[in-house]
């Protein structure tokens, strides 16, 4: 294998041309440099098939990324790209409405419990702010509780730590609280009485909810005349075709879809009841390219698939074979105190524990500089899609045997830290 220096010698070299034009070399912190080892992992990609990609430098992975989650289908996907391929025939963005809107609408309304009615955007930050935009004017109230990770909008952005340039004003008016703590919610809706839009919130992600978590919610904030909106930007068409409010079979007043949605095409859409989105008709939630037809067609062929072939079914049951698979593997080395794997088969997050010879964010560094070299592209967690075959899941478990063995042989004995060579990585900000 090559060394680090020459392996990423084009990423790097790219790094240092981008920061010259580009704040962090790119568009998205978790994409960015220094959420991966530094001078050990690729920085820029190039091509991607199936559920495999290449860097600038022609090194190969398995994707357990897949684009922070927008790769369901897997790369290159034939329906997805022929269903652009024919929209690009006709036109990409017009001067008017295109019936794709009104097929893709008419679809999202037949397969999710809430959606009655639909407008679309571009991220999920669009989506997740127009649910809320939507909530202040439906109920007349200011003050929001969220739970979870919801874009980079400031009503949202502002009541975390990277709330610089948000001002104060709009800091105080969202509230965070742990998932699972109905008394958390009690305590706000107390203290801001007849003040609360609504509750925002991840319907799972790390954690499983609770029995009748999510149903006394829902009971909760409707008796305090607030709507409840589900952030489903991951968990639609992932955990099911309808989100995580049919998994769960409880129904949101309103919900931001995004991610799988498109296969990695922008497109994201509020949806809710017909009685809320009226509102959408007074408040201010318009874009130039919310219409934009590559992306509609592209959500249309990825439902359509849905439908027809067992996608869903097979992400959770390659997401399970995996998991159960890894398990064994931490089990077996006698990391179990030290990584765990959390949540739903198709969207396993790994969390990293402290160790007396190694805080969790060494150990998670020295995690990812192995899998990378060893043929895995990870930011610590599985993010399944259809494509990942057989011969993937045998790379990857290869990849988990090889920094195992690392891991443990390293936290054997003190000065992991030092020994690692480079930078500990730390997160932008704590979401989960």
């Amino acid at each position: 294998m090559k060394e680090s220096n020459q392996r990423y010698r084009k990423s790097n070299a790219l790094l240092a041309r981008s920061k010259k034009v580009i704040p962090l070399g790119t568009q998205t912190f978790s994409k960015g440099f220094t959420q991966f080892p530094k001078g050990a992992a690729p920085l820029y990609l190039e091509r991607g098939d199936g559920g495999r990609v290449w860097d600038v430098d022609g090194n190969e992975y398995v994707d357990l990324i897949c684009g922070l989650l927008p790769i369901v289908l897997g790369y290159k996907d034939k329906d997805v790209d022929e269903a652009i391929k024919r929209q690009l025939e006709c036109g990409i963005s017009f001067s008017m409405a295109t019936e794709l809107e009104t097929e893709l609408a008419e679809r999202l309304t037949e397969i999710i419990p809430c959606a009655e009615k639909v407008r679309f955007g571009k991220n999920g930050t669009d989506a997740t702010s127009g649910a809320i935009r939507l909530a202040r004017a439906y109920t007349g109230h200011s003050h929001i509780i969220a739970c979870g990770y919801h874009g980079w909008q400031d009503w949202y952005i502002g009541a975390t730590t990277r709330n610089k340039g948000v001002p104060e004003a709009v800091r105080e008016l969202t509230h965070r609280v742990p998932y699972n703590d109905l008394d958390s919610v009690r305590r706000i809706f107390k203290s801001h009485k007849n003040n609360i839009a609504a509750v925002i919130l991840e319907p799972m992600n790390v954690t499983e909810p609770e029995d009748g978590f999510l149903q006394e919610l829902k009971e909760l904030v409707h008796a305090q005349d607030a709507l409840l909106i589900y952030d489903e930007v991951i968990t639609g068409f992932r955990y099911s075709l309808g989100g995580a409010q049919e998994l769960f079979d409880v129904t949101p007043d309103l919900a931001a879809f995004g991610k799988a949605m498109g296969n990695g095409m922008p497109i994201s859409a509020v949806v809710g009841k017909a009685e809320v989105m009226k509102e959408m008709e007074e408040i201010f939630f318009s874009s130039t390219f919310g219409g934009e037809t590559l992306s509609l067609a592209a959500a249309i062929a990825v439902i359509d698939k849905m439908k027809e072939e067992p996608v869903i079914e097979k992400i959770w049951e390659t997401g399970a074979a995996l998991a159960k698979q890894v398990n064994a593997l931490i089990l077996n080395k006698g990391l179990e105190n030290v990584i765990s794997l959390s949540g739903k088969a198709p969207w396993k997050i790994l969390q990293f524990h402290e160790h007396e010879n190694a805080s969790k964010e060494v150990i998670k560094t020295l995690y990812l500089k192995e899998m990378l070299a060893n043929g895995v592209l990870t930011h610590g967690s599985h993010n399944i899609c259809y494509a990942h075959n057989e011969t993937d899941q045998i790379k990857v478990l290869e990849a988990y045997k090889n920094t195992l063995e690392i891991l443990s042989t390293e936290l054997a004995k003190p000065g992991v830290e030092d020994r690692l060579g480079l930078p500990v990585i730390y997160p932008v900000f704590s979401v989960r």
